[in-house]
């Protein structure tokens, strides 16, 4: 089995390369963000213990996590980020362990945006990184996530850079462009690739 670890930067389209793997390929892709949402799922103790730091507050009527509040408050404290990765990063890491257990295909994707952030790239074979230009960065993300210009460079500068990133790569897919270049970029790498 090879493991490729996808990552990149925030809204550099890794979802849209690890969606593109799934429908065309056939790939299995284990989510880091899907599952880092099931560790904070209402009364789980990762939950429970958001609640104890930073209290009622950080909750939506439905008692789920109100994630804009909690993700003003890690994005503008590193030591709230650092805390708050130490509950999640080893239920991810966890959770990725028992999910390729289960597994027999001869490859498969691990999404793992702070694949180097996180300490998880033993769980890989093969890193493929996912980059765009600064600019580009910035207009999908605030686009995405109704941001402003200042919130979402902080984003973007709370995560190792991509071009630290790009160092460390197997593989480095360029998503400046538009969707049929990004996907004819992935056949290519799929085509030439000992898989």
């Amino acid at each position: 089995m090879i493991k490729i670890g996808l990552t990149g930067g925030i809204a550099t389209g890794k979802s849209t390369v690890s969606n593109y793997l799934q429908e065309k390929y056939a790939i299995p892709v284990l989510d880091a963000d899907i599952i880092a949402r099931d560790a904070v799922k209402v009364n789980s103790p990762i939950y429970d213990d958001i609640i104890d730091r930073y209290g009622k507050e950080i909750i939506v009527d439905n008692g789920e996590l109100n994630r804009e509040k909690l993700g003003n408050i890690i994005f503008n404290n590193n030591q709230e980020k650092i805390w708050l990765e130490s509950k999640i990063h080893p239920f991810v890491r966890n959770t990725f362990e028992k999910q390729i257990k289960l597994l027999s295909n001869s490859i498969i994707v691990l999404a793992i945006p702070l694949l180097f952030e996180a300490n998880m790239t033993d769980l890989v074979d093969r890193i493929w990184v996912v980059t765009c230009d600064f600019n580009t960065q910035i207009d999908r993300l605030k686009s995405r996530n109704n941001l402003t210009q200042i919130q979402a460079i902080d984003r973007i500068n709370s995560q190792m850079p991509l071009a630290e990133k790009i160092k460390k790569a197997d593989i480095v897919i360029d998503n400046n462009k538009n969707l049929s270049q990004l996907y004819n970029q992935i056949d290519a790498i799929i085509s030439t690739q000992d898989y």
